[in-house]
């Protein structure tokens, strides 16, 4: 139960946000990217519609260490791959969805009666 949790946040150090995805860009393509640069990937996961099964132009890279991390930042963030400018950044945690709808929608929030 503790260790699950902290395998978790490891997994979270160890990953990347990849945005500004070309639409057709395949996991194999990404995935090919990195490995020009000398970036060794365990996983890479590219986001896609539930319905329309298209990409939502953002994606995820797992790799094996911090320093693979830093190195993935200096040399992708901003290269150009089939004509856009990737965005790469350390992945951080979604918030929870009721704390999203709060800070998205504040007039909706419930008042605290005291």
């Amino acid at each position: 139960m503790f260790g699950e949790n902290n395998q978790n946040q490891e997994e979270e150090k160890n990953k990347l946000y990849v945005g500004n995805l070309e639409w057709s860009i395949t996991e194999d393509e990404l995935r090919q990217v990195f490995e020009e640069k000398g970036i060794s990937v365990t996983n890479i996961r590219i986001v896609k519609d539930k319905y329309s099964g298209r990409s939502k132009g953002f994606g995820f890279a797992e790799l094996a260490s911090e320093d693979l991390i830093q190195k993935a930042i200096e040399d992708l963030d901003g290269q150009e791959v089939k004509g856009r400018k990737l965005k790469i950044s350390q992945a951080r945690k979604p918030k929870d969805r009721s704390e999203r709808n709060r800070d998205r929608f504040p007039r909706f929030r419930r008042q605290r009666s005291v």
